[in-house]
């Protein structure tokens, strides 16, 4: 059976505000830069443990690797909002001037 797909009309009004449709806030800025710090933190740190140096040592089995790769996740995400390596910062005042 074909499903149902409500016809709309070209004439009917969509209704958007002027905040809605402005998706380069401050606050989202911020957020997607330290979003973007925290993923390149967490493969530094999967870098570093692949190498074998490994900064947590080496996992056994896959619970442990999956354990690993969570603990690394978390790290970088909480490093990220602490100000990390200060790229976050760097990448939403480069932003917020570019608009």
């Amino acid at each position: 059976m074909d499903a149902v797909l409500p016809i709309t009309s070209i004439a009917d009004p969509v209704v958007t505000s002027a905040a809605s449709l402005r998706s380069d806030s401050p606050a989202k800025i911020h957020d997607a830069a330290q979003q973007f710090e925290a993923l390149l933190l967490a493969q530094m740190l999967r870098s570093e443990r692949e190498s074998g140096n490994g900064w947590l040592g080496s996992g056994g089995d896959s619970t442990s690797d999956s354990a690993i790769e969570f603990a690394e996740q978390q790290f970088a995400t909480l490093l990220a909002r602490q100000g990390g390596l200060g790229i976050a910062s760097l990448i939403s005042q480069g932003l917020k001037r570019g608009s």
